[in-house]
């Protein structure tokens, strides 16, 4: 399942925690667990507050949740190699 989560993040784009959950039919607490393995294995990481004052140029600007209750989150080089070895 931690797979398929990243070969799906993999296609960029963004997505909520309610799609992806969807995607991978898995409820959110699921999800959140799964990002969470991902994060800690290297092949994600969060997307902190430093990036304040670049969001114009932030593809991710108009869904960015940086501040609020949610958490925006990328693909690590670690991460994007990992899925493109699965293809």
């Amino acid at each position: 399942m931690l797979e398929l989560l990243l070969r799906t993040l993999a296609q960029g784009g963004t997505y909520s925690y309610g799609d992806l959950a969807n995607t991978l039919g898995v409820g959110d607490e699921l999800l959140q667990q799964m990002i969470e393995d991902l994060a800690r294995m290297g092949y994600l990481r969060a997307l902190e507050d430093s990036c304040q004052g670049k969001c114009e140029a932030c593809s991710v600007s108009r869904v960015c949740a940086i501040g609020s209750r949610g958490q925006v989150w990328s693909l690590t080089e670690k991460g994007s190699q990992a899925a493109q070895r699965m293809e």
